[in-house]
């Protein structure tokens, strides 16, 4: 095996930029299908093997096959963890069916478009209110005055979460996908080397302030319901079915999670990538409603914020003319698979009208492909249309901050991103 493949389980890798990195997947791409990886799970103190999966059509049929690769060992960690800890963190990304369909199609009879028309609509209405925060200032922390809060604060009042608890929920949300950053775990000075112990007590501790927001929303919302997402599944009206209270707030820790961290990097990569690629910039203002599907996905495909998901096989099988065995962990990585020459034309070249783009950004087809992707598409689109409406000259004035993750990060962001742009009036007062 050549040293390079060595590199994804560098923290390093990761800390570099976008382009970069993905210069360096492209190399790891060309190494072979599946690339055995032998690398310390300090959580055990041995020396563990994963399988990397850095091409497409590996990707899809991993993704196609649930019953053979399997996402109730862990799906969104490396190594193996406590089921009670991945299904808290994870809710049902961690499971298989019976249980895993069964959970899921209670919640996405409740997370249907028409369902969550309300949602939609309120999508602009917030967009409007974060965007009028700081469009006077004329130079501002793009993530934590947009990225971060915007698809947040959708997820609370979509749930219910009162405003008064949005630190709360957000403090908790950095912790849970820092991968260990200092900056969001406070486990170690500038100077000196993470602490596991104090990382995994800052994820558990965070984990819990997020179950008891929640657990006491469902008491509120048994006796008094209202319209949001909780009241829905808590009066769930399919006849044979009901979440759990524990099976809620798992999906709530899942959704606050996942579902706001991963639009708020698509937000800030896509910022980043339109500030490095002008022409692009130019041909979706020159037409903001035609050009933004296809800019939406293809921001999506290049920034890939969902860095992995794992799955485990359950027998011993072929995969690309590799044997595997059972147990083998199985690692698809998102970004590289949409940067596959062998199904993307020009896949380095950032295009705002590519098409057909059959990226796995949202994951591949099957089972687990994201419930959420509807609304997250419905997020991008509206924050990158008032963008371009309302800070026409916005630009990139410093080095994207990445965050500074001690493995690989379930999500490879930017915690900084420093632009300027000509200041302008509110428009919602």
């Amino acid at each position: 095996m050549t040293a390079s493949a060595y590199r994804l389980v560098e923290p390093e890798f990761w800390h570099q930029p976008l382009a970069p990195r993905m210069a360096e997947f492209a190399e790891i791409r060309e190494l072979g299908p599946v690339l055995p990886i032998d690398v310390d799970n300090p959580l055990v103190g041995e020396v563990q093997r994963f399988h990397a999966l850095t091409r497409f059509d590996e990707v899809l049929e991993v993704s196609k096959k649930a019953d053979v690769f399997c996402s109730g060992q862990g799906a969104t960690a490396i190594f193996d963890l406590p089921i009670e800890l991945l299904e808290f963190f994870g809710g049902f990304i961690n499971m298989d069916n019976p249980r895993h369909a069964h959970q899921r199609r209670i919640v996405a009879h409740r997370f249907t478009p028409s369902q969550l028309q309300n949602v939609m609509d309120s999508v602009e209405t917030i967009c409007t209110e974060v965007i009028d925060g700081f469009c006077e200032q004329g130079e501002v922390d793009l993530v934590k005055v947009l990225s971060q809060p915007f698809p947040l604060l959708i997820i609370c009042d979509m749930m219910g979460i009162p405003r008064s608890e949005f630190k709360t929920v957000l403090d908790a949300t950095n912790t849970i996908l820092g991968g260990g950053d200092p900056e969001f775990t406070d486990s170690a000075g500038p100077d000196e080397e993470p602490n596991m112990d104090l990382d995994i007590a800052a994820l558990i501790n965070a984990g819990v302030q997020l179950d008891t927001l929640m657990n006491d929303l469902i008491v509120e919302r048994q006796a008094n319901p209202t319209d949001d997402l909780t009241s829905k599944l808590v009066h769930n009206d399919l006849d044979d079915d009901m979440l759990t209270p524990k099976e809620i707030t798992s999906f709530f820790i899942l959704l606050a999670v996942a579902g706001n961290d991963t639009t708020r990097n698509a937000i800030t990569y896509g910022v980043d990538l339109l500030s490095k690629n002008p022409d692009q910039r130019k041909i979706w203002m020159d037409d903001i409603e035609g050009v933004t599907p296809t800019a939406v996905e293809e921001i999506v495909r290049a920034s890939a914020p969902v860095t992995f998901m794992r799955r485990t096989a359950t027998s011993d099988v072929t995969l690309a003319d590799y044997e595997l065995h059972e147990g083998d962990r199985l690692v698809m990585f998102y970004g590289a698979a949409n940067r596959d020459p062998r199904v993307f034309d020009r896949p380095e070249v950032f295009d705002v009208r590519r098409e057909p783009n059959g990226h796995v950004g949202f994951g591949g087809p099957g089972p687990h492909f994201c419930l959420g992707a509807h609304l997250a598409r419905r997020e991008v689109s509206v924050v990158f249309r008032e963008l371009l409406r309302r800070l026409p000259d916005l630009e990139v004035s410093g080095d994207p901050v990445p965050l500074e993750s001690a493995g690989i990060p379930l999500v490879a962001g930017i915690k900084h991103l420093p632009v300027t742009f000509t200041p302008t009036a509110p428009v919602g007062s």
